[in-house]
């Protein structure tokens, strides 16, 4: 359930984005990695701390290629979305639940796919309206 929640959230989010006018600028992909990024150390912090600069470690990294993204490309931002589903789906191998509810990953992981894959598609069909200036 948490995997097609995710799925659908962010096909909503998308389309309301686009719909709007949202993603228009190279400004709204590369603050969705932030945020999305950003969420396992608010677990870490919510969890009383452990793992917290290990997560900041890895947010650091997501930010950097959402900035990084937004500087040069928004294939970068692309990539550091479909990076962080691959990193929520195999972050509780080989790091701490560090406070991490249990339909996380699964619903995060899934979002950033989907998300990622919707952003391929905007690039590919009209990448003039989303390359770097």
């Amino acid at each position: 359930m948490p995997i097609a929640v995710g799925t659908f959230l962010a096909i909503c989010v998308a389309l309301f984005a686009h719909v709007v006018g949202f993603d228009r600028g190279k400004v709204f992909y590369s603050t969705v990695l932030i945020i999305v990024g950003s969420y396992y150390v608010l677990f870490a912090v919510m969890a009383g701390g452990p793992g917290l600069v290990t997560e900041l470690a890895f947010f650091a990294l997501f930010a950097a290629l959402a900035v990084a993204g937004f500087k040069t490309s928004l294939w970068v931002v692309d990539a550091g979305l479909a990076l962080h589903g691959l990193f929520d789906f195999v972050r509780l191998g080989v790091l701490p639940g560090s406070g991490v509810p249990a339909f996380w990953p699964g619903f995060c992981g899934s979002y950033d796919f989907a998300a990622a894959a919707g952003l391929a598609i905007l690039l590919l069909l009209d990448g003039r309206a989303h390359k770097a200036s």
